[in-house]
């Protein structure tokens, strides 16, 4: 069966309903793929969401804790953030390594990008597999109370697959990384 890759959607009219630096909501009137009239939300990100998973020589991971505003819960992940959309991914990446680890790799490899809820929003993150490690002092923003913890990969592919842990972009890159260790990738 062919399903045509056009948009099916028509813009009958738009109203800028939110912005900050950090995103715009906006919401559309439309005709929707049936034909008939509606609304539709639509938050626009102004940045990337980066997420990096620093590996070490013995297959160590470091994990970022902290609590998170939106689904008001504490959450370990991997080392993640914002960058510029005017600023390679790569240098967002080394600086939340940086910011949030205290790490510099030698070594960075994109391992990739995905849509983190294309039903209403635009933010696309790009993640990357951070090796040969080096370590310094952690420098979050002041916006962040974060915790710090190595922890062997493969406890952390346990708790990703025993649902303990939630965030997307670390289930997403453990998973990738689980499926490199298997085929001899890593």
């Amino acid at each position: 069966m062919h399903h045509p890759e056009e948009n099916p959607w028509k813009i009958t009219s738009e109203k800028n309903i939110y912005d900050n630096p950090w995103i715009n909501l906006t919401e559309y009137q439309v005709i929707n793929p049936s034909g008939n009239p509606g609304i539709y939300g639509k938050v626009h990100f102004k940045g990337f969401a980066i997420g990096i998973i620093p590996l070490d020589e013995d297959m160590n991971t470091y994990m970022v804790g902290q609590y998170r505003f939106a689904p008001d819960c504490y959450s370990w992940e991997i080392p993640e953030g914002g960058g510029p959309l005017n600023i390679d991914p790569l240098e967002s990446a080394k600086r939340e390594l940086l910011e949030e680890a205290g790490l510099k790799a030698e070594k960075w490899t994109e391992l990739m990008r995905m849509y983190l809820s294309n039903s209403v929003t635009d933010e696309l993150s790009i993640i990357y597999l951070a090796r040969g490690l080096k370590q310094f002092e952690p420098e979050p923003e002041d916006t962040e109370k974060l915790s710090l913890r190595k922890v062997p990969f493969a406890e952390i592919y346990d708790k990703v697959c025993n649902g303990e842990i939630t965030d997307a972009m670390t289930i997403a890159t453990v998973l990738k990384v689980q499926l490199m260790i298997n085929e001899g990738k890593i």
